[in-house]
């Protein structure tokens, strides 16, 4: 589908916007000033398709600690900053891409007029965040509140002539991000920064971010996301990949299905299952490949699959676009699937 058109902003040498690509984000875990176990985190996630890296700069420590990481990162940092604007400029001067504030707690004009000269100077990127959460002591704020804030801060940054902008407008309610993302959409020229905040734990945040980011996708909104989860980057990314590639937005990406199992199976099919996607993904398989649980839900159901296996008692048959092409034991059909998907 085609994207919205956004103003082109370059992090590093990574576009945002003004393109139909999406590029996939997440957030260390750790403190930036632990340089190697961010860069462990980064260089485990970039197979996977990272593009930008955040981090949160707490302190002096962490700020002067960007100097190192960004010189032996694979992917543009961007400074992650609340609270002091003067980590914002500590974090410019050492070598972050792209500096991210939250306008609920920088401070004034006048702050903010001074980090957008140390971006200016060395040609980065603002990403204005705005979080639910940020804006109001006593209650979240409503999507339009959400919007007229990010307009507020936006006019700031472009009255002193800046307009590498990025926005960003998150709340833990899918509801009112779709909401504020649209009507931002619709009033701001720039690239906008997809994800759900307060995400919460794997089984919760999928389904949540999932909510929040499909509808806005599938509008064209939307030229970088992250889908945040209570969990390490490399599989924030791996599940950022999924959802573009289930919305047909990535086709660099495996397209793996199985079967919800029933009564009818008769094999051990989810350990087969999440061995299968393992491989697809860990080795860019730009395939369509099905593990089913049995003959209905394998090559009839699964019959557009490039490849797939349909269990049996204690067999698999091994089909190729709904045609069968041989039976396998249970204990060999591993090996004779990823045999098949080496095939042209």
């Amino acid at each position: 589908m085609k994207r919205k058109d956004t103003r082109p902003v370059w992090v590093g040498p990574v576009q945002i916007g003004g393109q139909e690509r999406v590029v996939v984000q997440s957030m260390a875990a750790v403190k930036t000033s632990r340089v190697d176990e961010v860069l462990a985190e980064i260089n485990a996630a970039v197979p996977f398709g990272l593009g930008l890296m955040r981090v949160s700069v707490l302190d002096e420590e962490d700020g002067r600690s960007l100097s190192e990481l960004t010189s032996r990162s694979p992917v543009p940092i961007v400074a992650d900053i609340h609270f002091d604007y003067r980590l914002a400029l500590l974090a410019a001067a050492n070598g972050a891409a792209a500096i991210r504030i939250n306008p609920g707690n920088i401070g004034g004009a006048d702050r903010i007029k001074l980090v957008v000269e140390a971006c200016r100077k060395r040609r980065l990127p603002i990403r204005i965040g705005i979080n639910g959460g940020s804006l109001f002591v006593d209650r979240e704020p409503t999507a339009l509140e959400m919007v007229e804030k990010a307009e507020e801060h936006a006019r700031l940054l472009e009255k002193e002539g800046f307009f590498d902008i990025v926005i960003s407008l998150k709340s833990s309610s899918p509801l009112v991000s779709i909401e504020a993302n649209r009507l931002a959409a619709e009033r701001f020229p720039y690239p906008l920064h997809l994800g759900a905040t307060e995400a919460g734990p794997s089984e919760v945040s999928l389904i949540r971010s999932a909510a929040t980011l499909a509808p806005l996708l599938l509008d064209g909104i939307g030229d970088t996301i992250r889908l945040s989860m209570s969990e390490p980057p490399l599989e924030e990314v791996k599940a950022a990949r999924r959802l573009l590639r289930d919305l047909e937005l990535d086709s660099d990406w495996p397209f793996f299905v199985s079967c919800p199992t029933c009564g009818r199976t008769a094999v051990e099919l989810m350990p087969l299952a999440k061995k299968v996607q393992a491989y697809l993904e860990e080795n860019h398989i730009r395939k369509k490949v099905a593990v089913m649980g049995c003959i209905v839900n394998g090559p009839g159901e699964a019959k557009d699959a490039d490849v797939g296996l349909a269990g049996g008692k204690g067999v698999y048959a091994l089909f190729k676009k709904g045609r069968v092409i041989k039976t396998v034991p249970e204990e060999k059909a591993y090996e004779e699937l990823v045999a098949a998907i080496g095939e042209p």
